[in-house]
């Protein structure tokens, strides 16, 4: 997080229902769009980026209808795992690990349950370090008259989105990835087509009710319940200190990074989980038989006071998922990659000491 946010936090908390919070909501809302790729009205609400999730699930859908859902990881499957709660019938599209969803996947899943009303995806699928095809599966979902719902939490400010060009009817992030934010904020955008579909809807809920707080941001300048005060302060803090960057460069320092730290793990004799669609904002290496990656992530962090992850489900043990996503610049990656030859040879690895260190150091040369 950048220390002006964290400054912009720690003002004096004010009352939410004055001029002053309502101006700053406004602006914020307002800065967000450009992240989105969308002229339609962002709605906060005080959550994590899975009570976005839900908020999208229950003001488009309702309960016995059926949706399309891609499962390729842990996010993936949350949308199932919702959809199902919620009443709805979930219909999947298995995708393995590491790999992008194909167009003609969800042309197929659609021609199977011509019922459905939507298809669930993610941008970007933090577990795997995969991003999925949104503008051709908006073309498919357009094409069967169905809604879209797009999963950002790790694109949104991380690389170009298009909301409306790509047909999302509705885009959901949350605060504490690339927004350079603590977790705590949820953000929604609906299309024309979502907000049709949120009016008609018969689901029941109270608190994560997109319309009522849309009405209440979008014409009152204020929110329906007792807003997150300080992260919207802080929001609006970060979102002007990334449109001064200006988002180019933001998402090409993104992909610098994004291919600096790819580089570095092929250069230590690791695989990616994901080769052929590789998120800008979340790389992860697969260690080499018998090299536990669970000990290599502690040992970064208790040791040498760098954070990253593990992988999750069958990667558990297996992968070093590596974050380059928000407040953080490429001569970072030359910290994290160290960090990570460290705790390779911690665990046992052989490898030519400073080869990914050496791969960080010729990607970001070649960006000057």
């Amino acid at each position: 997080m950048p220390p002006e946010v964290l400054l912009e936090m720690a003002q004096p908390i004010i009352h939410h229902r004055t001029p002053q919070f309502s101006a700053t909501l406004d602006q914020a809302r307002e800065r967000m769009k450009p992240l989105f790729g969308t002229r339609q009205e962002v709605i906060l609400i005080a959550s994590s980026g899975t009570g976005a999730m839900e908020a999208s699930v229950i003001n488009l859908l309702s309960p016995g209808d059926h949706a399309v859902f891609v499962n390729g990881g842990k996010f993936g499957e949350r949308w199932g795992k919702m959809l199902t709660a919620f009443g709805m019938v979930a219909h999947e599209v298995k995708v393995e690990w590491g790999r992008a969803v194909r167009p003609e996947q969800i042309e197929d899943a659609l021609k199977a349950h011509p019922e459905s009303k939507a298809v669930f995806v993610q941008a970007s699928e933090t577990s795997t370090c995969a991003i999925h095809p949104v503008a051709q599966i908006g073309e498919v979902a357009r094409r069967r008259d169905v809604l879209l719902v797009v999963d950002g939490i790790t694109s949104v400010g991380v690389f170009e989105q298009k909301m409306d060009e790509w047909g999302v009817d509705a885009f959901v992030t949350g605060s504490q990835k690339a927004l350079m934010l603590p977790p705590g904020l949820g953000m929604v955008a609906l299309s024309d087509r979502g907000l049709e579909a949120a009016k008609k809807n018969r689901t029941p809920k109270f608190y994560l009710d997109l319309m009522k707080e849309l009405k209440a941001q979008r014409d009152e300048h204020t929110t329906a319940f007792t807003p997150a005060v300080s992260l919207i302060f802080g929001l609006n803090k970060s979102l002007e200190l990334l449109l001064n960057e200006t988002l180019p460069r933001v998402f090409a320092r993104h992909q610098v990074m994004a291919e600096a730290t790819r580089e570095a793990g092929i250069a230590l004799g690791l695989k990616l989980i994901a080769p052929d669609s590789p998120a800008p904002g979340v790389t992860g290496l697969i260690a080499p038989e018998g090299i536990d990656t669970g000990k290599i992530v502690k040992y970064m962090r208790d040791t040498l006071g760098v954070a990253v992850q593990g992988g999750q489900d069958q990667m558990k043990g297996r992968l070093v998922r590596i974050g380059h996503m928000g407040n953080l610049t490429p001569f970072d990656m030359l910290i994290a990659v160290s960090a990570l030859e460290a705790g390779l040879r911690f665990a046992g690895y052989e490898f030519a000491s400073g080869a990914g260190v050496t791969a960080v150091q010729a990607r970001i040369a070649r960006s000057i």
